[in-house]
C-alpha cells in the first residue's frame, strides 16, 4: 500500500532559489475564500496592508493595525495550501527600532502561522532586517515607492527618476546584504528595475516596474475590478466585477419591478426534488417533524402548568 506524502508549502529559501528561473507569481488575498481561489495559481500569497484600502475603506495604508493584519493573516493561512503566505508589517510596527520590529514580527508569525513578513524601506531599514533574519524571521523587503511613506514622498509617483536611481539601487543592495530573501520593486522605471535585477542575487518582484524583474505582484481586487476607487496605470484588469455587481440589474435588486428571485426554479425544495436528493428532503421533513413535536411538547407543558396552578389554589383554599 502506497502512502502519499502531503505537499510541503514552499519556504523563503525556496523562493530565493528561484532567482533567474521561472518567474514568481505573487498575488494578494485577505480572506480564506480568496486565498483558496489564488492558491493554485501563485507562488506567494501576500496579505498586504492594502487590506486597509481594499476591504476597510481607509484612504491609505497608514491606518492599518497589527490586529487587522493578524485577523486577515489567520484567514489567509487557513486557505493557502500550496502558496507561501507572507504578511505585511503595518505602519508603526517596526520603524522605531529592531527590537520593536522583532516583537511585532514574531507576534505576526506566531499568531497567524505565516513563515515570513514584509516590510518597507531600504538603507535605513537594513539594520532592522539584519536583526530579524538573525533571529529566525525571514523578511521580504520593499523599495522604490513605499506606500507607508506616501506623505513624505509626495504621493504615489514613480521613484527612480531625476537622479534617484542610485538611491533605489543602494536601497536594494542594502536589503540584500541585510539578509532579505526577496525584494519588491514598486513603481520603478523598467530600465532601473532591470539593472537592479541583474545586480542582486535575490529575486526581485515588480509591481509597476516592468517585465525584467524575477516575478510580479498584483492586488487581486485590482485585477478583478473589485476595487474601483482608483486604478493604477500598471494594472491589467481581467474582469470588472465591481462594475458588474454595482449595476443592480439582477432580479433581487431591480427597483420598480417584480422580484425575479426567488422563483419556482430556485425554490430549495423544488431544486432538491428535481435533483433527486431524497436524503436532503428527508432531513427537511425530519426538521419539520421535530418542530411540530416541540410545539406539541410546549402545549402539553403549558397545560400541566395551568393544572398545577389550579390544584395549588384548591389546596390553599382547604
Amino acid at each position: 500500500m502506497s502512502i502519499s506524502t502531503p505537499m510541503r508549502q514552499p519556504l523563503p529559501a525556496d523562493m530565493k532559489a528561484r532567482k533567474g528561473g521561472t518567474p514568481l507569481v505573487v498575488l494578494t488575498a485577505y480572506t480564506t475564500p480568496m486565498a483558496r481561489m489564488v492558491d493554485a495559481h501563485c507562488d506567494v500569497v501576500l496579505v498586504g496592508d492594502s487590506v486597509g484600502m481594499v476591504i476597510h475603506g481607509l484612504p491609505s495604508t497608514l491606518g492599518v493595525t497589527m490586529e487587522m493584519m493578524i485577523l486577515h493573516g489567520r484567514a489567509v493561512v487557513r486557505g493557502a495550501q500550496k502558496a507561501m503566505p507572507v504578511i505585511d508589517m503595518p505602519f508603526g510596527s517596526y520603524e522605531e527600532g529592531p527590537q520593536q520590529a522583532f516583537r511585532n514580527a514574531a507576534r505576526l508569525m506566531a499568531e497567524t502561522g505565516a513563515p515570513a513578513v514584509k516590510l518597507e524601506g531600504g538603507v535605513h531599514m537594513a539594520e532592522t532586517i539584519a536583526f530579524l533574519t538573525a533571529r529566525g524571521v525571514p523578511v521580504m523587503a520593499h523599495v522604490g515607492l513605499t506606500p507607508q511613506s506616501v506623505n513624505t514622498l509626495g504621493g504615489y509617483k514613480v521613484v527612480g527618476r531625476d537622479g534617484e536611481a542610485d538611491k533605489v539601487m543602494a536601497d536594494a543592495q542594502a536589503v540584500e546584504a541585510a539578509g532579505a530573501f526577496a525584494v519588491v520593486l514598486e513603481k520603478v522605471p523598467e530600465g532601473l528595475a532591470g539593472r537592479i535585477t541583474d545586480a542582486l542575487a535575490i529575486p526581485t518582484i515588480g509591481i509597476g516596474a516592468g517585465v525584467r524583474c524575477d516575478g510580479q505582484v498584483l492586488v487581486v481586487d485590482d485585477m478583478l475590478g473589485l476595487f474601483t476607487d482608483f486604478r493604477p496605470k500598471f494594472v491589467k484588469r481581467y474582469a470588472e466585477l465591481g462594475r458588474d455587481g454595482g449595476r443592480g440589474d439582477c432580479g433581487l435588486c431591480r427597483r420598480g419591478a417584480r422580484p425575479q428571485f426567488p422563483c419556482r426554479r430556485t425554490c430549495l425544495c423544488r431544486c432538491i426534488a428535481r435533483q433527486g436528493d431524497q436524503s436532503l428532503m428527508q432531513i427537511l421533513r425530519t426538521v419539520a417533524e421535530l418542530r411540530a413535536a416541540c410545539a406539541g411538547l410546549e402545549v402539553r407543558r403549558a397545560r400541566r402548568w395551568a393544572w398545577s396552578r389550579r390544584w395549588a389554589r384548591c389546596m390553599t383554599g382547604i
